[in-house]
């Protein structure tokens, strides 16, 4: 299967989406057509040996549009900036000028007698009728004549099958101005037979002026739809922004300022303070305060230093540094946020398929509707004159720009704001399923928790702290345990300089032993502790203690007696407590997937504020997990950062990695989240249902603006003296249409809900543990009504024992069966399976 990208030409509403899809959909061997209103661009995937881009791009053109192919090369080399460039937004502002220049005039002569303004004599009286009626024509034809593209496009996509809003717009401007050719005939017939009553009639029914308001006011509104459009791409254009132009690199030992573009892959890059970091890389000399802010929405400036990673476009507030350019051009984050961004706001939602199908036979039946209220009012006895106004301001005011325009804006301008706040939507469908999400499950390591173990906890037995530290720091110096990093850390945080231990040795299964000093010291779990030692059983009740805490203990003794112990724990990460907080007052469901055992999950819940926690587990048990939760008809989101989770994040609903995560878990995610602050996952779903009710604000005035509009137009309220002339309705689409762009622009000013620390209050987590799941046995007696024999009452115990792990005793004189079952078997299925026997339940 091949994917190419085309740039599409001629599109102006949903219906020419929805034609354009179709067209190359047809195409046989095309499995998927994505076409992007706002962009112009349609995305084609297809069986290279059944279809063709020439092919494609031949249904295109039948269907009346034009097609090209966008190469990979040519995309990468032009700077793209915004999905609606300047040179469109001046000809339309060009168009709107000219056409306002001529309908002035035009609008003053046909109705400025009526307000009472004077008009010159040679257009006054009935021997003048005729030059009152040319002079309007002629003001009108220039209208006409620079918004040709509607008559173009409107009567060229009619005659390919496919009418579009255009061919409204041309119909409905068209008929107004050959009812007015046909009325200045009647003025020069009545002028010639001395009618001049004809000729007062026709000279007040020309509706030139009403082609030249209809022209112009959709210009405008045409214009005023593509400056919003053009800001609904600022959130990319701004992030295209922050790439460097330029970048300062070490050649031959001496500094060179070069074009980034030429930076390459091992270069050694000069950042000073206030300089924009030109590519991904890492520091290997120097220190700078990193405001990442544009990348991960974090305003407050990290401290970075040798050894450590930073980020294209990110700024060094203060400091020097050197660093090694690992990721240049397009493979810098920034530039995947960007690609990630614009793929997202090519896609589309599953609620735009409504828009999208309805958009299709749309114009087609509005049609269908003038040509109908033409006929009933001619019917009625009306003058032709009013049906035929009736039946211009039905197509004129149902127009469906609002229709088309009412997902993709909303989907990129909500994308783009949340690429500003560190969260990357990899496609619209992730945005409006993450919306629905109700339950949201964790991976602990690296997600819930920083990833490594540190010392949290130091007691001592007739000791200082710091010897204890020091002396276990020693020890820890010659071992590559992940705990011994975790002490030699504490110690050099304490700045002690601990040396190093002789005669080491390590002591499988429960520690290491070594002489600091000319004594020898032992530290290691419980297994050290001898029964001799003075102070054991009080060392073994504090390590037991500290062990239901979830921490892993470190004991330090020598031959005598227990010196001190150290507690090492993986703690959860600062922004955690925040995330479940919010993610509770949104009133869903947090759970924690864990290898570890159920102490240690239970102590991870209680700090974190967690609903519920699956102990125990292996990497394949995870994506379990979420598959029943999703067949009990949860929505839900898996959050993860590692290797072992990617099928658990491909299983779930929506899976949202964490950005300092594997590539691997990355890849399978739908949303990924640039930081590793957690609260980012709360906020992404937070601005997903933003969206979405955006989107259905949007659907829902488009659709109620032609609901409403169509009948009113068509003189359903004329009784009341309620009509809609062909200038108002005009008037009314373009409003209709800018309005809903400017719904979806509101967008662009979200910020994340504050939040108060653990709003909800958790009592005790319910920890449910793998390694016991289905073996821990609940009892309970139900009361059964119908027994009547020894054979029922083995019917009954056969029925129940035919689950696994069921034992049922059932007694005929109490009219009951006492059940023993596993916890993975369900009471209900139990009270079911009886019930289908042929038996009642009472309790």
């Amino acid at each position: 299967m091949k994917t190419v990208k085309f740039s599409v030409g001629g599109m102006s509403c949903a219906a020419c989406q929805a034609h354009v899809e179709k067209a190359a959909g047809s195409v046989e061997g095309v499995s998927q057509a994505d076409v992007n209103l706002l962009a112009n661009s349609m995305v084609c995937t297809f069986d290279e040996n059944a279809a063709s881009e020439e092919d494609i791009i031949k249904a295109v053109e039948k269907a009346g549009y034009s097609a090209s192919p966008v190469s990979a090369d040519k995309e990468k080399s032009t700077p793209k900036k915004q999905a609606v460039d300047d040179s469109e937004e001046k000809y339309m502002l060009k168009r709107f000028i000219t056409s306002l220049i001529f309908l002035l005039p035009l609008f003053y002569i046909s109705m400025g007698h009526m307000m009472g303004f004077p008009l010159p004599s040679f257009l006054l009286g009935h021997e003048n009728a005729m030059t009152f009626a040319l002079t309007q024509f002629l003001l009108c034809l220039p209208i006409m004549y620079v918004n040709r593209a509607y008559y173009k496009k409107g009567f060229g996509s009619a005659i390919h099958g496919a009418p579009n809003m255009d061919t409204l717009i041309a119909v409905g401007s068209s008929a107004a101005v050959i009812y007015g050719i046909f009325a200045m005939y009647k003025i020069g017939w009545g002028l010639g037979h001395s009618d001049m009553e004809m000729v007062s009639k026709y000279s007040m029914d020309l509706y030139f002026e009403s082609a030249g308001t209809i022209l112009t006011l959709i210009t405008l509104g045409k214009m005023l739809e593509t400056r919003s459009k053009k800001k609904t791409a600022d959130a990319v254009t701004g992030l295209m922004d922050l790439t460097p132009t330029t970048a300062t690199v070490l050649r031959d030992g001496k500094p060179v300022t070069i074009d980034a573009s030429e930076l390459r892959k091992g270069d050694t890059v000069i950042v000073k303070a206030g300089d924009a970091i030109p590519c991904d890389g890492v520091i290997i000399s120097g220190n700078g305060s990193i405001d990442e802010s544009c990348v991960t929405g974090e305003s407050i400036p990290v401290e970075k230093t040798a050894g450590d990673s930073v980020i294209c476009a990110t700024v060094n507030t203060n400091g020097y540094f050197e660093m090694t350019a690992e990721k240049v051009g397009e493979d810098t984050t920034l530039a995947k946020i960007i690609e990630l961004v614009e793929q997202a706001s090519a896609t589309k939602a599953p609620i735009a398929r409504l828009a999208n199908k309805i958009s299709g036979v749309f114009v087609p039946i509005v049609i269908g509707i003038a040509i109908v209220t033409l006929i009933v009012w001619l019917l009625l006895g009306t003058p032709f004159e009013q049906a035929l106004s009736y039946a211009i301001s039905v197509v004129v005011i149902s127009c469906p720009c609002a229709l088309g325009l009412a997902t993709p804006v909303a989907v990129m301008v909500g994308t783009g704001t949340a690429a500003r706040n560190g969260i990357l939507i990899k496609s619209a469908g992730a945005l409006e399923i993450a919306g629905k999400v109700n339950t949201i499950a964790f991976d602990k390591t690296g997600t819930i928790t920083n990833g490594k173990p540190v010392i949290t906890d130091i007691i001592s037995y007739g000791e200082d702290d710091t010897r204890v530290l020091n002396i276990a720091a020693a020890l820890e110096n010659a071992s590559n345990h992940p705990l011994a990093a975790a002490v030699n850390n504490k110690a050099e945080e304490l700045l002690l300089n601990p040396g190093n231990a002789e005669s080491f040795e390590v002591i499988p299964g429960k520690g290491i032993r070594g002489n600091v000093n000319g004594i020898t010291y032992t530290i290691g779990n419980v297994k050290t502790i001898s029964n001799t030692m003075e102070n054991g059983s009080k060392a073994v009740s504090d390590a037991e203690k500290l062990s239901g805490q979830a921490k892993t203990v470190l004991i330090l003794s020598d031959s005598k007696r227990v010196l001190g112990m150290l507690a090492a724990a993986d703690t959860i990460k600062s922004s955690c407590g925040n995330a479940i907080s919010k993610l509770h007052k949104m009133k869903i469901k947090t759970i924690m997937l864990t290898g570890d055992n159920k102490q240690t999950a239970a102590a991870i819940c209680r700090q974190a504020g967690i609903d519920v926690a699956y102990s125990s587990l292996l990497p394949q048990n995870k994506s379990e997990i979420i598959k029943e939760l999703m067949d009990k008809g949860e929505t839900v989101a898996m959050t993860g950062d590692g290797i072992n989770d990617a099928p658990a994040l491909t299983t779930a609903d929506i899976g949202i990695a964490v950005g300092a995560g594997t590539d691997i878990a990355i890849d399978s995610a739908d949303i990924v989240l640039v930081g590793n602050d957690l609260t980012a996952a709360a906020n992404s779903i937070e601005l997903s249902r933003r969206v979405m009710t955006n989107i259905k604000e949007n659907l829902f005035w488009a659709f109620i603006y032609n609901i409403i509009g169509i009948p009113i137009a068509a003189g359903v309220l004329t009784p009341l003296g309620i009509t809609l002339n062909p200038m108002f309705a005009a008037a009314a689409m373009s409003v209709s249409s800018v309005t809903v762009v400017l719904n979806a622009l509101r967008l662009r000013f979200y910020k994340p809900s504050a939040v108060t620390l653990q709003q909800k209050v958790i009592t005790e987590p319910v920890i449910i543990d793998n390694n016991k799941k289905g073996e821990e046995k609940m009892k309970t007696i139900i009361k059964v009504e119908g027994m009547m024999c020894g054979h029922c009452t083995a019917t009954v115990e056969k029925t129940l024992k035919a689950f696994e792990g069921v034992n049922a005793t059932a007694d005929l004189e109490k009219k009951q069966v006492e059940v023993e079952y596993p916890d993975n078997v369900s009471l209900d299925d139990l009270k079911k399976a009886i019930v289908d026997a042929g038996y009642e339940v009472i309790d």
